[in-house]
């Protein structure tokens, strides 16, 4: 990683690179960039084949520089929730939680999401973008620093899940996934509510999520159960090719 006066970080992304089979690397944009530290990024970015460009806060100016010195398209648009946690909760029923879960192909079928940036890219789509879910959940599996909540059925089938870990005092709510059999049923409710439960558990007292402006149901959601807006990050991708 490089950083250049704190105005940018800059990174290699090895399991990007390794899934779409092109060299990736990531750009986040801290604050507006002068016109020296956009001629450092620039020269960092020719070493490959796509960059994803994170510009927090969606500054204009550094939209402005992007769009004028670059070929770079806005391909997402991050909207990030928080949700500060009271001191108690209680645990909503038939939902388990998991740490190190074992993998569930159940789970895996469900990590499925309309909404995807790995997808309406279409130099990522045709690179196995459709796959990108399925595969983080699958990396999630039997690993101590991630957990699960799971919801299951009348049959013991798994209905949704919630992927969820911890960082500090902060719990980040990775994914959320309810079977399109039981959409408005509640159980993505019960399943926020048991990430809620787990983490005043363990000390933590916030949670974080993110999901695009484009899911409007997912950001109604999440401010149906309690979350706040807390930031709005422009995603641009630059493709060398």
């Amino acid at each position: 990683m490089s950083s250049h006066e704190d105005a940018f970080t800059f990174q290699h992304s090895k399991w990007d690179s390794d899934f779409f089979g092109v060299s990736c690397a990531k750009a986040i944009l801290h604050k507006p960039l002068s016109a020296n530290d956009f001629e450092t990024l620039l020269e960092l970015m020719k070493n490959y084949e796509f960059i994803s460009l994170t510009n927090q806060n969606s500054d204009p100016r550094n939209a402005q520089l992007i769009g004028h010195q670059t070929s770079a398209f806005l391909a997402d648009v991050n909207i990030q929730f928080i949700k500060k946690l009271a001191a108690s909760a209680e645990m909503p029923d038939n939902i388990s939680l998991y740490n190190s879960f074992d993998r569930n192909q159940q789970v895996i079928d469900l990590a499925e999401f309309q909404y995807s940036k790995f997808i309406e890219d279409p130099e990522l789509a045709k690179r196995r973008g459709n796959e990108v879910y399925r595969e983080w959940v699958m990396n999630s599996f039997n690993k101590p620093d991630k957990y699960f909540a799971i919801s299951r059925d009348d049959h013991d089938q798994i209905n949704g899940f919630a992927l969820y870990s911890f960082s500090n005092t902060n719990c980040i709510l990775e994914l959320i996934s309810v079977s399109q059999n039981v959409k408005r049923s509640g159980i993505a409710t019960r399943l926020f509510g048991a990430v809620e439960y787990d983490a005043i558990r363990h000390g933590i007292n916030v949670i974080k999520v993110g999901t695009q402006i484009r899911n409007i149901e997912a950001i109604n959601f999440y401010h149906k159960v309690g979350c706040k807006q807390s930031g709005c990050h422009q995603i641009y991708h630059l493709w060398n090719q």
